[in-house]
């Protein structure tokens, strides 16, 4: 289960720095008077989206508390 949560959430995180890097891409092409600017927010909002993810990798795998498997009880014969 961690597995797919830890896949989900860099599929998230590719999908978020794809659309950041859009959206800035379009505002310079718009607007190359405010690359400077733009570019400023951009490297922010990239680093605040692959802080989040950092955080799921490290902390995710900690808060999973796997239940140890009891060994089956074996009869010790007489």
């Amino acid at each position: 289960m961690l597995g797919i949560g830890l896949g989900l959430a860099a599929l998230g995180v590719g999908l978020g720095l794809g659309l950041i890097g859009y959206g800035a891409l379009q505002g310079m092409a718009r607007q190359p008077e405010a690359i400077g600017k733009l570019q400023v927010a951009m490297l922010i909002a990239l680093a605040f989206v692959e802080l989040v993810f950092l955080l799921t990798v490290f902390v995710a795998p900690g808060s999973f508390k796997e239940t140890p498997v009891a060994a089956p009880a074996v009869s010790q014969p007489e």
